[in-house]
């Protein structure tokens, strides 16, 4: 772990649910120590939240201690952590934090160089700043549920939690600006995103097309909003998906079709005439590929360099021999689970390595080992652990 590019960094974890905890995944993977500052919590039911697989996927590679905050004697431990801390990330709605005395301004006064990260729903100040803000609601918000499905359909979202995964991604992106901006400044500072403004960032191509263009982009269902033809095609024994959308690609396309009349024909001779009749070109193309099956097709379109894929499940993507090859996934040892494999880091470098090198932690499982590196004895901590101040689970 020394080796790894951000091991010299401390964070202090106090992020919930999804977005912040990706963002520190995206530093946590690459080394950086982290410690996961949480609300004790009455595990007495024996239902441990922790052991389930989304957790272990996203909290993985942390250690955990339970504070108190609103004791002043476990304020007094979060304090001293910040010391020595380089990130502080928290997702609480936004008064929560000057309500506890752990606003960037004051712990600032502890740590220059800190860099304070806050994440929220709708963002810090506005008149949406207190509410609730979940990954479906902002899928709804920013517009992306009214671009998502077949046209006519209704709102649908998308299948996987992409508000939080893609704003906790830029948060991480603007920490990292951060750490390098303070190696020239020596000084610390203040960033904070919301999931609505990371959705609607996401919304790229859609959001230009109506900022620039005025045009308030449809549902397109399987199919690219604007080049054509590009999209999902039935075939003999199931679907594939296709792109083809440049000139020479389309006419490719129509040769290895037997159907070269397409590329010269009137309707699809530009791609704006395409994108005009795309729903005639479609059916006709449709028609042709459930002909065959989709191997076939997979294998001829990409001989003609035209990119083709297969619709995969889940289990079929990661059997898959090019994911295999990519080496996407990292095994790690449970202490209840036994041997669980977690989803890796997509990047890659020539001397750089990212690694999940522990479990995620269960509530306080950590709280007596980093009390002792804060030069703790055991008698206090224990005495801690009476009155309520920390929580340890082990």
């Amino acid at each position: 772990m020394s080796t790894q590019p951000l091991s010299a960094y401390k964070i202090l974890d106090l992020s919930r649910v999804r977005a912040g905890p990706t963002a520190v995944r995206q530093l946590s993977d690459w080394g950086a120590q982290v410690i996961k500052v949480e609300i004790p919590k009455d595990q007495s039911d024996g239902d441990d939240a922790t052991d389930r697989s989304d957790y272990q996927n996203i909290q993985r590679n942390k250690r955990s201690i339970a504070i108190n905050l609103k004791d002043k004697d476990g304020l007094q431990i979060l304090k001293q952590l910040v010391e020595t801390a380089d990130v502080f990330i928290e997702s609480f709605r936004p008064d929560v934090k000057f309500r506890l005395g752990i606003d960037y301004e004051t712990l600032k006064q502890i740590n220059p160089r800190l860099i304070y990260a806050s994440l929220s729903g709708f963002g810090q100040t506005g008149p949406y700043k207190n509410r609730p803000g979940y990954d479906q609601v902002i899928q709804g918000m920013a517009g992306l549920m009214s671009i998502t499905g077949l046209p006519g359909q209704g709102p649908v979202r998308a299948g996987i939690p992409i508000a939080d995964l893609s704003t906790g991604l830029l948060l991480a992106n603007g920490i990292l600006i951060a750490l390098l901006e303070r190696h020239s400044s020596g000084q610390g500072q203040y960033i904070e995103t919301s999931l609505l403004a990371g959705q609607i960032f996401m919304l790229d191509l859609q959001a230009a097309r109506y900022l620039i263009d005025g045009e308030v982009p449809p549902q397109a269902g399987n199919h690219h909003p604007t080049t054509i033809p590009t999209g999902t095609f039935h075939t003999l024994d199931g679907h594939i998906t296709l792109a083809a959308s440049t000139q020479l690609e389309f006419q490719r396309l129509c040769k290895i079709l037997d159907r070269e009349d397409l590329a010269s024909s009137s309707d699809y001779l530009t791609p704006k005439k395409r994108s005009l009749n795309r729903e005639k070109l479609n059916n006709e193309l449709e028609t042709i590929l459930m002909g065959k099956p989709s191997q076939y097709w997979i294998e001829e379109l990409n001989k003609a360099g035209i990119a083709c894929g297969p619709i995969n499940r889940v289990d079929e993507t990661f059997a898959d021999p090019q994911v295999k090859h990519l080496q996407l996934t990292a095994r790690v040892e449970h202490p209840r689970r036994g041997p669980i494999d977690v989803v890796g880091q997509p990047i890659t470098m020539s001397r750089s390595q990212w690694l999940v090198h522990r479990p995620a932690p269960r509530c306080g499982e950590q709280t007596r080992e980093i009390l002792n590196e804060l030069g703790y004895k055991t008698d206090e901590i224990e005495d801690f652990i009476n009155r309520h101040v920390v929580y340890s689970c082990s």
